[in-house]
């Protein structure tokens, strides 16, 4: 048998600018115990104080569901589409009640088709009070085929103030859009930025990141300078060669020197030539008349 609920749907009264609870009676009326799990299509939204826990046989336990607050009222006429579902399952009389989150991790694997469920709609009430109330409502329709059954989560077990990303249900595909006209106006900007991220990885990747690419580089560096040294100095060894030759072909050029030798003026007296000649006479005319 199925855990009885009251009541069977959860009105919260407005205003929603501000945290709103409403008190879940979950009653057991097998004769065993019963093990249930709460679950809500909003779990961002909702937080459920015990979301899961054991029911005595005979016995009810109260959940308190709250509201988180929203950045504002949702319209008056709008429909809130939130739902809860609670589970529950049958335990046996020895179950250890202290580890229920292991009791429905292992009832979920093994025996899955044991659990039993039931719905409950959430409903905005105005701020005075009138208008339908939970009680008077009509049961939910069931699902037909052409609907997709909601998703259900766990909420937060905690109360707490709800973070600047809560925000009214009914307008959440009104938001979601708001968003996503946001993003494409911020990437209708120039990509500066892009390329400056570019520029930076760029620098990233030649910065080395081991010892032994730092210890490469640094060797590299050294055989780069070794071989720009010794350049410079065969340079400066050919310079030095071609001012060298130039300043003794300008000094051969003013002492009137060639490269065969130095060429000595004549002395003065007769010249060589001139007394080989009178030597050569003389031996002729000795050797004719003697």
């Amino acid at each position: 048998m199925s855990v009885e609920l009251d009541p069977p749907e959860l009105g919260f009264q407005r205003p929603f600018t501000h945290e709103v609870t409403q008190s879940l009676r979950l009653q057991n009326p097998s004769n065993d115990p019963i093990a249930f799990k709460v679950k809500t299509t909003a779990p961002k939204q909702y937080c459920v104080r015990p979301n899961s826990g054991k029911i005595d046989a005979g016995r009810v336990v109260e959940v308190q569901v709250l509201l988180q607050a929203m950045r504002e009222d949702p319209p008056p006429d709008a429909r809130c589409r939130d739902k809860f579902l609670v589970q529950t399952v049958t335990l046996s009389q020895d179950s250890d009640a202290s580890n229920i989150p292991a009791i429905w991790q292992n009832i979920e694997k093994v025996s899955k088709s044991s659990i039993q469920e039931r719905k409950i709609r959430v409903v905005f009430l105005p701020a005075d009070g009138s208008g339908i109330t939970p009680s008077q409502r009509p049961p939910q329709e069931a699902h037909t085929g052409d609907e997709a059954p909601p998703a259900y989560g766990s909420p937060a077990p905690s109360f707490g103030s709800p973070g600047p990303e809560a925000v009214t249900p009914m307008n959440r595909s009104t938001d979601n859009k708001a968003r996503m006209e946001s993003t494409g106006t911020h990437s209708a900007i120039p990509n500066n930025q892009s390329t400056t991220s570019a520029a930076v990885s760029n620098v990233a990747q030649a910065v080395p990141t081991s010892g032994e690419d730092l210890r490469a580089q640094l060797a590299d560096a050294k055989a780069t300078i070794s071989r720009l040294t010794q350049q410079a100095e065969e340079q400066g060894l050919r310079q030095r060669k071609t001012d060298a030759v130039n300043q003794d072909s300008r000094e051969r050029i003013t002492t009137g020197t060639t490269g065969m030798g130095i060429q000595q003026q004549p002395a003065d007296g007769v010249p060589v030539q001139i007394v080989a000649a009178l030597c050569l006479l003389s031996f002729l005319f000795a050797y004719f008349l003697f």
